[in-house]
């Protein structure tokens, strides 16, 4: 980050100079990615049932923010520069965009392992793709200058890799949101869960069926499911779990057997005003007829 701003103000490069504001977000994102991990370590507590492993959306979702923050201030002065190319020294720039995109590469390669599964790493990793993606930027813009004399290509490049990094971010954002407001994981089809529970024999109906996102690779769900008179039910349990582990990866796992009576009960409850998920797909409301 020092570098590129230093070289970023010896060479008049926005490019450089833009890549090293992106770091600089770059440091605080990693920092709160590296506290997030270190708090959702932490065991859960009477206050904390689930812990702390909402932190790491959280900081999935500052990051992605930031990304596009940064992202926009680069086009703007971007578009500052278009309208007034200034003079850019063009050899210093490409080497020490080399040297940016070196270092990047290296930070890429020891995120990735667990950023394809993991929101609050993806963020961390984003960050620095979008770092190593500007310096490739940089360098291209210091090519053409040295070769051609085309100043307005710093400008040009950084605009293009802005609106990489927003695409990028703008998906870790939707994911991130998607969380918070445990929406179902997009991975899992909810319809699919439902008719793999009801051809279990001595089945009759599934209503109050959930599916949400602890965190990152963490899926919980929750159901009731009606079932005969006649039917056994921590054998049935047992069944539908393994089931629903085996076929769609999920653990966490909360499940009320009920008779056809307490079925009665319940749905009695879920037209009384609670918004419920019921099997024909639609939510019921104390309004619903």
């Amino acid at each position: 980050m020092i570098a590129e701003a230093l070289g970023g103000w010896f060479a008049n490069s926005l490019a450089l100079i833009a890549d090293a504001g992106h770091m600089l977000t770059d440091v605080a994102a990693l920092s709160l990615t590296l506290a997030a991990i270190w708090f959702a370590a932490r065991p859960a507590t009477s206050n904390k049932t689930y812990g702390y492993y909402r932190l790491e959306i959280l900081a999935a979702f500052v990051n992605g923010i930031a990304l596009v923050l940064i992202s926009l201030w680069v086009v703007y002065e971007a578009y500052e520069r278009w309208n007034a190319p200034p003079e850019i020294k063009g050899l210093e720039l490409t080497i020490i965009a080399i040297g940016g995109l070196i270092v990047n590469l290296i930070a890429a390669y020891l995120l990735h392992g667990d950023h394809q599964h993991d929101l609050n790493m993806r963020g961390a990793w984003l960050h620095v793709i979008g770092d190593a993606l500007g310096s490739v930027a940089a360098i291209v813009a210091g090519i053409l200058i040295v070769a051609f004399g085309w100043v307005w290509a710093d400008a040009v490049t950084s605009v293009v890799i802005s609106i990489i990094i927003i695409f990028g971010a703008w998906n870790l954002i939707k994911e991130s949101v998607n969380v918070l407001l445990e929406g179902t994981p997009s991975h899992i089809n909810i319809a699919a869960i439902e008719q793999a529970i009801l051809k279990h024999e001595n089945v009759r109906n599934v209503h109050d069926l959930h599916v949400w996102t602890i965190t990152s690779g963490i899926e919980a769900l929750s159901v009731h499911i009606v079932h005969h008179e006649e039917a056994e039910q921590t054998q049935l349990m047992r069944k539908i779990r393994k089931n629903l582990h085996d076929e769609f990866g999920i653990d966490h796992l909360t499940i009320q057997m009920e008779t056809p009576e307490d079925e009665k009960e319940s749905l009695h409850y879920c037209f009384s005003g609670a918004n419920c998920f019921v099997p024909d797909g639609k939510a019921k409301t104390q309004n619903s007829e």
